[in-house]
């Protein structure tokens, strides 16, 4: 049984009565295998295969990776769960507080297969966490071509979205906040012309490349039971240069725009963010890089040169941020040093805090290591559809309220749900290349804990 403990979301979980997640994925980035139509063979372990991936959008299955030999029965009533959250107990004023979320949702880009400007499917995928349904995709720019691939949940559950073309997205995700909830989408083949009436605000941004997107913490109000003074944190390259946006979470509007000094933007400039328990922004590049922070009192930006090659980052519990794929790099900001550890041998592509002592990292692998001794703990095996090996392969991770893990597989076209103790893997499907290298259920925001530093 899983004992996760949530820090208190009101947000993400909301005051509402429905329960609700979402999922969003996006296109193939550097270091992927080439996509269907490629090699399509067994890998001659004790892989899953799964359903086409051209089955009908929508549809939860579920399946039971046999890696580390931990086996389980399928089911395709999902992954049974506690409801109960230890350490939950809503915020004061709030009333009813128990322990269970009124909804939680995964957000999941949808974008394209590689940085091409005519993407097709640039959009984003609201899905429910427990009944494993898409609810409503949504378009990211007014083009239709932003190819987003970074979504960010704040603690009122509202979504951003990052356009790797640039733009920044923001998206209701109760629709009783909704400026036009009549005009809404009711589901992935229910896409509405530009302008969605759950759409907060678009904000266009001149990127060659915009990838970072995180939500600072706010300020929670008791009376309107929710948090206010929302800010968002965003990264983009222009002229070769570095900037880091702070953005008003319920306008849109550009408050501050921080240049990063005396770190090379490389490809993609910041490649993935998220904040500390101060709402501080901390980023770091693809491959070989450097690690940023940009406070949120005084917009001061200091960078440490990353002693690995990365891909995924995150922000733990106790404030350290960091960088994961074959191995990890684990940042002390008090010492300001790297510890390096265990990573995941399979690919290492998006990293995250369960809230119970280990770090989950995606691949063709789920690897989860230990946060202290930095060491692998477990290890589930993605499952393949129609035994494509390119399939196989997760990019992003979350955790849901219940402490189920949350990562998209662009090939496969699906997000899955996994169980951190069983190794069990639920989907959903139809998604369109999906692909979130962020905190997609806004777990991430409500764990993060002050930094030592």
């Amino acid at each position: 049984m899983k004992t996760q403990v949530f820090l208190v979301i009101v947000g993400a979980f909301g005051c509402s009565a429905v329960p609700v997640q979402d999922a969003t994925g996006v296109a193939s980035e550097p270091g992927e295998s080439s996509g269907p139509g490629g090699s399509t063979s067994s890998t001659g372990q004790d892989t899953i295969v799964g359903a086409s991936s051209g089955e009908s959008s929508g549809t939860a299955t579920s399946s039971t990776s046999a890696a580390d030999d931990v086996a389980s029965d399928s089911t395709t009533e999902g992954t049974k769960f506690d409801t109960a959250i230890e350490g939950t107990t809503g915020e004061p004023g709030c009333g009813g507080a128990g322990g269970t979320p009124d909804f939680s949702y995964a957000w999941v880009a949808n974008g394209c297969l590689s940085d091409v400007q005519d993407c097709a499917h640039s959009s984003v995928s609201k899905i429910d966490t427990q009944s494993l349904s898409e609810l409503a995709r949504y378009k990211t720019r007014p083009d239709g071509h932003g190819n987003p691939s970074r979504t960010s949940v704040n603690l009122n559950g509202d979504m951003a979205v990052a356009n790797r073309f640039g733009g920044l997205t923001k998206i209701y995700a109760r629709e009783q906040d909704c400026p036009d909830a009549n005009n809404t989408s009711s589901g992935p083949e229910d896409v509405k012309p530009w302008g969605d009436g759950c759409m907060a605000w678009h904000t266009p941004m001149e990127y060659t490349s915009q990838r970072a997107v995180a939500w600072t913490q706010g300020t929670f109000n008791e009376q309107s039971c929710t948090y206010e003074d929302t800010r968002i944190w965003t990264a983009g390259v222009a002229n070769n240069q570095i900037e880091v946006l702070l953005v008003d979470g319920d306008t849109g509007a550009v408050l501050e725009a921080v240049p990063v000094p005396g770190v090379d933007a490389g490809t993609y400039g910041i490649y993935g963010g998220a904040v500390d328990g101060e709402g501080n922004f901390w980023g770091a590049q693809w491959n070989s890089g450097s690690l940023v922070r940009v406070r949120l009192d005084d917009l001061t930006v200091d960078s440490w040169p990353v002693p690995i090659t990365g891909y995924g980052m995150t922000v733990d519990g106790m404030g350290r941020p960091w960088v994961c794929s074959s191995e990890t790099a684990r940042f002390d900001p008090a010492t300001e040093t790297f510890t390096i550890g265990d990573g995941n041998p399979d690919g290492g592509s998006g990293c995250m805090d369960d809230g119970n002592g280990r770090l989950w990292i995606a691949g063709r692998s789920v690897v989860g290591i230990d946060l202290e001794t930095m060491t692998e703990v477990a290890s589930y095996l993605v499952p393949l559809v129609n035994g494509n090996v390119d399939t196989g392969y997760t990019r992003g991770i979350s955790f849901d309220y219940a402490g189920y893990i949350w990562a998209p597989a662009h090939w496969a076209n699906r997000a899955y749900r996994i169980d951190p103790d069983t190794g069990e893997f639920d989907w959903v499907e139809g998604l369109q290349f999906p692909y979130t290298y962020s905190d997609m259920t806004g777990f991430g925001l409500s764990n993060a804990g002050v930094p030592a530093g």
